[in-house]
């Protein structure tokens, strides 16, 4: 049998290395700050599905492509009205081990299938009276609540309160849905820890084991500090040396900084990733008094990330917490000016990974 990385993409996919070699590819930006911005409550998360569930449920955003999904279908669709071509199913929080806080683990098949229809449903509507715009949908993989590599409890450095075996699990579920609901890539995003990553990976290539085809895979970091380093205390070049095995069709930062904030480590990925690479940032730092609750404006992220797209630093764009349908267009706009980065080629070397990286010629 062929492993699942000799196997050919999907159609859907194929089309979108296509896109990728021919311009800068656009995602879509925040759902949760969006979906904060329709001021829902209790009954909103609850719906008749969920009426009779004992514990709170407002936040559980995931839940709302059951109960609304008319307020999660008007924001893919704001999104693609503003440029994106890729959107990002609502499963941030899709599976078991997330979902086990509001006692819904039996729902995630369900939940990620549901979200993709959806999804998929907001594309066809717009496709059809946007003639000439083809949009793809991205099955988002959260980095759920645990982390494998670090312990919850100071007093005790040895536990851990979830396994690899089990986010193999989780995440196998989760992929299930994601796939029968017509995904067209996977989208493991926010990493914080890089052993919850290679359990999502391992995960994908044992499932594409069972298929004929496969789906392209995008991996996204996420930089906690200016440190420059992941929560479990990678490198960026570290980073990109553990998950590089697994042939994604991009690598990326996304989320905790802004796009000032995240550049040397943006233009670091860029030099060292021989794959595609993307990049989606927060509006800013979060602020209160601002109207997204975030600094950041269309203006000033749109001047940032279009510097990005000029220096060659980026194949992939789009916004995370606190960017609108306004962030994005003027991104778009601004973006589209420039040509795609140059996948780079290396000779082959030994590449280690540790908390930092390490290449030997």
């Amino acid at each position: 049998m062929k492993t699942s990385s000799d196997k050919p993409l999907s159609t859907r996919g194929q089309q979108i290395v296509q896109l990728l070699q021919e311009r800068i590819v656009f995602l879509d930006g925040a759902m949760g700050t969006m979906i904060q911005q329709h001021k829902l409550q209790e009954e909103d998360f609850r719906g008749e599905k969920f009426k009779d569930v004992e514990k709170p449920l407002k936040g559980n955003n995931d839940l709302l492509v059951f109960t609304r999904p008319d307020v999660i279908a008007g924001i893919h669709k704001s999104f693609m009205e503003a440029g994106s071509d890729i959107i990002e199913s609502n499963t941030f929080s899709g599976t078991s081990i997330a979902q086990a806080d509001y006692g819904l683990e039996d729902i995630v098949y369900e939940l990620n299938k549901t979200a993709v229809e959806l999804a998929r449903k907001s594309i066809d509507e717009f496709e059809a009276t946007h003639p000439g715009r083809t949009c793809y949908v991205a099955g988002s993989i959260g980095p759920t609540n645990r982390t494998c590599s670090l312990s919850p409890d100071v007093e005790r450095p040895e536990y851990r309160n979830v396994t690899f075996d089990q986010l193999v699990e989780a995440y196998t579920e989760q992929l299930r849905g994601l796939v029968d609901g017509g995904a067209d890539v996977l989208l493991v995003e926010t990493i914080f820890d890089t052993l919850n990553a290679k359990a999502a990976l391992f995960a994908i290539e044992q499932f594409f084991d069972t298929r004929e085809e496969r789906l392209p895979v995008m991996i996204s970091v996420t930089i906690t500090d200016q440190s420059g380093r992941t929560l479990s205390g990678q490198t960026v070049e570290a980073f990109w040396h553990s998950i590089r095995h697994a042939n994604p069709l991009s690598v990326g930062i996304n989320c905790a900084l802004g796009a000032d904030l995240m550049r040397p480590y943006m233009e670091e990925l860029s030099k060292i990733a021989d794959c595609y690479t993307s990049c989606y940032p927060n509006a800013g730092l979060p602020n209160p008094l601002a109207p997204t609750g975030y600094d950041e404006t269309p203006e000033s992220i749109s001047a940032a990330l279009g510097e990005y797209a000029q220096s060659g630093f980026i194949n992939i764009v789009g916004g995370c917490c606190g960017t609108t349908p306004a962030h994005v267009g003027a991104v778009v706009k601004e973006a589209s000016k420039y040509p795609p980065r140059q996948v780079p080629e290396f000779a082959p070397r030994l590449r280690l990974s540790g908390l930092e990286g390490l290449t030997i010629g």
